[in-house]
């Protein structure tokens, strides 16, 4: 047997403990060339390939599709060349624990239960009852530990070095659940059931962990955007073949980079462990993007050295590389405020969840064309509620409302300079 080549998950940075297998490529038995891709793992939104680094045989899959692996955790084994048998009976010590982590890598099932003589069992009672404090889990686990009511001590985690995985939470929750519901179970009739993972999986962590740490409060204002509307048609009007189309975003983009330095505090991160809010010199928007796998959030970075034609381009390009899954795992980072709109389909308002850690999002609704008193007359005006939501542990009420009141100022006033735009009609 050739020697045994073990394809492990590394450590992928930004902190992520565990991904999500989104697609196994070989099977047992197969033959597989360097470079040619295993596993399709997926992590914080973004798809990773992972190539075999040799030629050879696979000689097990450790992991299936929807498994969730931490860092470190054995994917594929591949027999690669030719070694000796003592090196297969007596695996060296950079060996030990793979092997020792293999055994549960793909079922993510309890160690079989050995017997014990009476003496063994009171040690192994002493050494549990020793490292019972040493609980090795994600942050993310504990937190939905400690929301279920679960005890982590309890709980034999199959992870590399003894880590509780996501699966092992999920084992001890439903068969609590099913020992508690045994006597009520009540026939619904046929449904569809769907799994809840991927981007949309990810998505729903994060909006759980935003509303579980942030306080949000929500704030709407009306804005009456006949103005700038008209600024816009002529803009595009004018444009080029070659020029991005200008959509309502781009002012938004600009009325930010415009305000931000004055309130420094809305574009900002708050870390929670450290007590800490950072506020930043650039303006990094993210941009909530609906594609076909769910709600993604791509970053457009320093976006106050951008013109208004420009801030266009880059929504258009940043959007349309995340829809067609071109864009980088680096682009999902570092957003220090995020606008948030449905387009047409927005309603009269909404209230939009911050993109955890920042403090503040934007939410564009739709534009109404409606009646209201101008100058004492009743006149057709294009009227749009803007809604925000804000962290109350770092901004008041009075603070949110003084900001898009001057967030109103700006965006209904478009020829007033703001937007460099010497003529509405030439940029």
């Amino acid at each position: 047997m050739g020697e045994e080549h073990k394809v492990k998950l590394s450590d992928v940075g930004e902190g992520i403990v565990e991904a999500e297998v989104a697609a196994v490529l070989v099977k047992p038995g197969e033959s597989v060339s360097e470079d040619q891709v295993l596993i399709e793992i997926m992590t914080e939104k973004v798809t990773i390939e992972i190539p075999s680094p040799v030629n050879g045989v696979v000689r097990e899959v450790k992991v299936q599709d929807g498994d969730v692996v931490v860092v470190g955790s054995l994917l594929v084994s591949i027999d690669h060349g030719d070694s000796d048998k003592k090196s297969e009976a007596m695996p060296d010590s950079n060996n030990e624990t793979s092997i020792e982590h293999s055994k549960a890598a793909s079922s993510y099932s309890y160690p079989p239960e050995e017997t014990l003589s009476e003496s063994d069992q009171l040690e192994q009672s002493a050494r549990s009852s020793d490292t019972k404090k040493k609980v090795l889990a994600a942050p993310a686990i504990r937190r939905q530990a400690s929301e279920l009511g679960v005890a982590l001590e309890n709980i034999n985690g199959t992870g590399p070095g003894g880590i509780i995985t996501s699966r092992d939470l999920e084992d001890i929750t439903s068969r609590r659940d099913s020992e508690s519901s045994e006597a009520q179970v009540i026939d619904l009739g046929k449904c569809t059931e769907l799994k809840i993972s991927g981007v949309r999986g990810k998505t729903a962590e994060k909006v759980a962990e935003a509303k579980t740490k942030i306080p949000h409060f929500s704030y709407v204002e009306e804005f009456d955007l006949t103005e700038l509307e008209a600024t816009r048609a002529r803009m595009n009007v004018s444009s080029s073949q070659q020029q991005t189309k200008v959509t309502l975003l781009p002012f938004f983009m600009r009325a930010l980079a415009e305000l931000l330095p004055e309130f420094p505090i809305f574009n900002a991160r708050y870390d929670d462990s450290e007590k800490t809010l950072r506020m930043y010199e650039g303006i990094h928007i993210g941009i909530a993007t609906q594609t076909d796998h769910g709600l993604l959030v791509p970053v457009i970075f320093d976006s106050q050295r951008l013109g208004l034609r420009e801030c266009a381009s880059e929504l258009s390009e940043i959007t349309n590389s995340v829809r067609s899954n071109r864009a980088t795992v680096n682009r999902f980072k570092g957003s220090t405020i995020t606008i948030t709109s449905l387009g047409l389909l927005g309603g009269i308002t909404s209230t939009p969840v911050i993109n955890y850690p920042e403090v503040a999002i934007l939410a564009p609704n739709k534009i109404i064309e409606r009646p209201v008193v101008l100058d004492g007359e009743i006149v057709i005006r294009k009227m749009m509620n803007v809604s925000a939501s804000f962290d109350h542990r770092i901004i008041d009420g009075y603070q949110a409302a003084l900001f898009i009141k001057k967030l109103r100022v700006l965006l209904e006033g478009p020829d007033s300079g703001w937007l460099g735009l010497v003529d509405p009609i030439i940029e």
